[in-house]
């Protein structure tokens, strides 16, 4: 991949630009259809400018083994949660699938890479729009696809069903909130019980993610990953032989993982987040070089552009979840193609509408405060998960900052 061909690229942002001049729905709409119908390589969009479905749902014949799959495919695509059972179902379904997979699971290219999701479905359709139907265009996500957003348990449900639809032509990994702890803080805990009535679903999804792969490695010569790079991992060999069944440690390769971060000082540092470690431009370019690696595509950050450059273009962060927790930030993702080079997703993004003002309404209610204190009562610490501890996994990341700052 010629660094020089790297310049004339490829992102393609949510344009909040034209979004923000649009004072109404209607009036977005108008503004998309003088924009012109989307030009896809995948046909996405009809010839009167109207938009296709945002994943194939096509009529099933009566012999199609996975004719229930996809009737619950397109219950999903209306928003429209599975019922315990079925989800119950498609994770094991999905994880006979994933056992099979690597630590770095080859994908091949055309593919198109996405970053973080965060329960923001509208937006995730409004990718798949975009950037292709599936399973006509092949996707790798990196990660992060549950909390903060409003709709984690339809987020989840619609790629763990496509990835068991269609296992060769979309590729999931583990993000840092695919965890036990982290959701039980960020929101998807809660959205299970408030859907559900009980914890069950959400046992399903956190014993699934123990088997997602924790990177990925396009033709060869990109790397994707959600977080960065560990100093005790030189070469993709020492990734491969990790045991990745299991909770996310508080510390070690797998944490770092999913947590570290590029950043403009050398050498390795002691991460803010508490867990993982920071490395910079030396660091990625000694990996690069040491496995044969062209760039480093990540995801974890919210970047303003929707993607950010780092270390001279060793690296790139990518984030596809477009107002992320109402910061005025674009998303974007990138196509890769062989001979490898990046392409424009060929069309600008929109921001899916806004929840529904009772929805933000109750989001923004404030907690009682306790009595005889003009303070707000401090919120109750989180449930234990089954036969494990209580509490917000920030303290346990401290203690290994502490750690750290002590050696």
């Amino acid at each position: 991949m010629p660094r020089g061909r790297r310049e004339d690229v490829f992102w393609a942002p949510w344009d909040l630009e034209l979004a923000g001049q649009c004072s109404s729905s209607g009036e977005r709409r108008a503004a998309r259809a003088a924009s012109g119908p989307p030009a896809s390589a995948s046909g996405v969009g009809s010839a009167s400018g109207a938009p296709a479905p945002a994943v194939a749902a096509m009529a099933s014949p009566p012999d199609n083994p996975f004719r229930d799959l996809d009737g619950q495919i397109g219950q999903l695509l209306q928003c429209k949660p599975l019922a315990e059972e079925q989800v119950k179902a498609l994770c094991a379904k999905a994880k006979e699938i994933l056992m099979q997979e690597a630590n770095v699971q080859p994908v091949r290219c055309p593919v198109t890479v996405c970053g973080d999701i965060h329960g923001q479905f509208q937006d995730l359709l409004e990718l798949f729009r975009i950037g292709g139907n599936s399973p006509d265009t092949n996707y790798l996500f990196m990660g992060d696809y549950v909390d903060r957003g409003y709709h984690s348990v339809e987020t989840v449900s619609l790629l763990v069903a496509l990835k068991v639809r269609y296992r060769d032509r979309i590729t999931i990994l583990r993000g840092n909130h695919e965890s036990r702890q982290i959701t039980q803080v960020y929101g998807f805990y809660d959205e299970c019980l408030r859907k559900y009535g009980n914890p069950d679903v959400w046992r399903h999804f956190t014993d699934l993610f123990d088997y997602l792969p924790l990177t990925g490695l396009v033709e060869g010569k990109i790397f994707c990953l959600h977080g960065g790079l560990s100093p005790t991992m030189d070469t993709l060999d020492h990734i491969r032989a990790l045991d990745r069944v299991q909770e996310v440690p508080h510390e070690g390769p797998m944490c770092d993982l999913l947590w570290s971060d590029p950043d403009d000082r050398a050498g390795w540092g002691i991460s803010p987040r508490g867990a993982g470690y920071t490395f910079g431009q030396d660091i990625s370019e000694q990996f690069n070089h040491a496995n044969g690696l062209d760039l480093i595509s990540r995801a974890h950050q919210l970047v303003m552009e929707g993607y950010n450059w780092s270390h001279e273009q060793a690296v790139v962060t990518v984030f596809s979840a477009p107002n992320y927790c109402y910061r005025c930030a674009p998303g974007a993702g990138f196509v890769a193609r062989a001979p490898l080079s990046f392409e424009n997703l060929r069309r600008l993004l929109q921001p899916a509408p806004p929840p529904p003002p009772h929805i933000r309404l109750r989001r923004a209610r404030r907690r009682p405060r306790a009595r005889g204190s003009s303070r707000r009562a401090p919120p109750p610490p989180p449930p234990a998960p089954p036969g494990g501890r209580a509490g917000a996994p920030h303290g346990v990341h401290n203690i290994h900052r502490a750690r750290m700052q002590a050696r």
